[in-house]
């Protein structure tokens, strides 16, 4: 397979072409950002970890029955995935009350909720990716009420999956967010990433941050957070 020319460039990413129209390679840079882009600064390694991450992750659901669109990682930095369109809905999982949420409705970080609770946001960087309901999403012709039904249901599947594997290596997992595309035969899967930039992780015992947050809220040890994380996941050391 040979890598083409770029078709796109994200906050974390860029997305190359290549000789197979049916594919697309991704680069995983260690640019960071926050705050829909008013923070700007670098995350050396980042991008290794998050690729890496990612593409265990994504496998480790796979065998559970969750489509996605992984196919191979080629390097550190580089893996090959499926060409999808992505549903311009950014999905939002919360196990514990932290981040906006708090924010949002003035209560403390940690509250452990009875059931998982999901929002969706408009995937639009200019209007700083507003929440949106179902009702919109539809509206807006983001997606079918029948590809919001898919994208729930594997959206809490995916939870499900995840916080069992994270609680075997001491870590909440807090809330997350999850992007999906459309093959080109309209199936639904999991695209984008699960990484330190997209999840909250806490450790279980102590409850130490070890995602995003250390950046966002200049808590230090950034770089080891995601390295311990990448440790933990991927039973290294």
């Amino acid at each position: 397979m040979k890598k083409m020319e770029q078709i796109y460039e994200g906050k974390a990413k860029k997305v190359f072409a290549t000789d197979d129209p049916t594919l697309v390679l991704v680069s995983y840079k260690d640019d960071a950002t926050a705050f829909n882009g008013e923070k700007r600064g670098t995350i050396v390694g980042k991008g290794a970890i998050n690729n890496r991450v990612t593409n265990h992750l994504m496998q480790i659901l796979e065998k559970e029955g969750v489509p996605t669109h992984f196919v191979e990682e080629l390097s550190d930095r580089e893996t090959v995935v499926k060409k999808v369109s992505i549903v311009p809905l950014e999905v939002i999982i919360r196990n514990i009350s932290a981040g906006s949420f708090a924010k949002r409705f003035g209560v403390e970080e940690g509250i452990v909720f009875a059931e998982p609770t999901i929002e969706f946001s408009y995937k639009n960087d200019e209007l700083g990716d507003p929440l949106m309901n179902a009702y919109h999403a539809v509206a807006l012709g983001c997606a079918t009420w029948e590809e919001i039904d898919t994208i729930k249901a594997m959206a809490f599947k995916v939870n499900d999956v995840l916080k069992a594997f994270f609680k075997a290596v001491n870590v909440d997992l807090v809330d997350f967010k999850l992007e999906f595309g459309r093959t080109p035969d309209g199936t639904i899967v999991l695209a984008d990433e699960i990484s330190p930039d997209t999840c909250r992780f806490w450790d279980s015992t102590t409850h130490e941050k070890l995602d995003k947050d250390r950046f966002r809220r200049d808590l230090g040890g950034v770089e080891d957070a995601y390295s311990e994380m990448m440790r933990r996941i991927m039973g290294i050391g």
